[in-house]
């Protein structure tokens, strides 16, 4: 395994590892939906501190 892989918190980890070995279709298709809303609402959080920051 890669140093990035190394580097992530266990939970992650252990999320890969059960996308790569035992999610169905239907599981990584909920899966990737779920982690697209996640992220897109961490970023938006991200924009609006810096946002704030400058002003």
């Amino acid at each position: 395994m890669n140093k990035e892989f190394k580097d992530l918190p266990k939970s992650v980890k252990k999320v890969i590892r059960y996308i790569y070995q035992d999610a169905s279709y239907e599981q990584l298709l909920s899966l990737e939906k779920q982690v697209k809303q996640a992220i897109k609402i961490r970023l938006t959080e991200y924009e609006k501190k810096e946002e704030n920051t400058y002003k």
